[in-house]
């Protein structure tokens, strides 16, 4: 069935006419650079780590992170680069120990977790995702949370913008769906892995998902769907000066 993922929506978001071309047209857009090979690497060993396989993590980032960025197109910046290798080493070790600190005592319930949930009231949808860890502790909660890289942190806007934690509050709900759960026994948790911090490398912080912020979430997502489906692609000029797209061939 087709389907989107929250970073379809987030592009038909920030414009229609740049998810119409990307997404619907397949026409470049953002490809990658050193940044997104970091987070990959280093969320395949967050992902191994979580569920405690036997794995030398400082070996198994460098490898990886070493196949990201051959995967790129352009050259990268290499002390950048150099800098990246130490500060993933230097990450990897406050995983399990923060993991601990925020949670206490917790079960591993699993990693990558696959939705694929169909959209109520839409006959040709359904919602995909990954959801990078799912946790359960003692008081009967459920935890699920998301693995982000960064450099020093978020500051309180970031944290708090709906178009962040939307993310999350719609993983939950499907996850809920998914796995027929009452979705007050969830709760939601961004989990930072900053680059360039000197202490607190990994930060968990809790995310609000009630029921109104669900019911926005949804609201966005219906709304995106509609117009997709109708091929409206309206364009979004306030986003212009963010756009790869912007003054080129394919929008004037």
């Amino acid at each position: 069935m087709p389907h989107i993922s929250f970073s379809a929506l987030k592009d038909w978001n920030f414009c229609a006419w740049y998810h119409k071309l990307t997404r619907v047209d397949g026409i470049g857009g953002f490809e990658g650079n050193a940044f997104t090979a970091f987070g990959n690497a280093i969320h395949e060993v967050c992902e191994k780590k979580l569920l405690k396989e036997d794995i030398n993590e400082d070996e198994l980032f460098l490898e990886r992170f070493e196949y990201f960025l051959k995967e790129l197109d352009e050259e990268q910046d290499q002390k950048l680069v150099a800098d990246m290798r130490e500060q993933g080493k230097e990450i990897l070790p406050e995983i399990e120990d923060a993991l601990e600190d925020y949670f206490g005592e917790y079960e591993v319930l699993g990693s990558e977790i696959p939705l694929d949930e169909k959209i109520q009231d839409e006959d040709q949808f359904v919602f995909k995702g990954f959801i990078d860890g799912v946790i359960a502790t003692p008081d009967g909660k459920v935890h699920i949370f998301d693995w982000k890289t960064c450099s020093w942190g978020w500051d309180a806007k970031r944290r708090n913008s709906p178009m962040t934690t939307y993310q999350l509050t719609l993983y939950k709900h499907y996850f809920a769906r998914k796995m027929d759960i009452d979705p007050k026994n969830i709760e939601t948790h961004f989990a930072l892995l900053k680059r360039t911090s000197k202490k607190d490398r990994v930060e968990f912080f809790r995310v609000t998902s009630g029921p109104r912020k669900t019911e926005n979430a949804l609201k966005l997502l219906k709304k995106a769907l509609y117009n997709i489906k109708n091929k409206r692609y309206i364009k979004n000029r306030l986003s212009c000066r963010y756009c790869a797209f912007n003054k080129t061939e394919h929008c004037q």
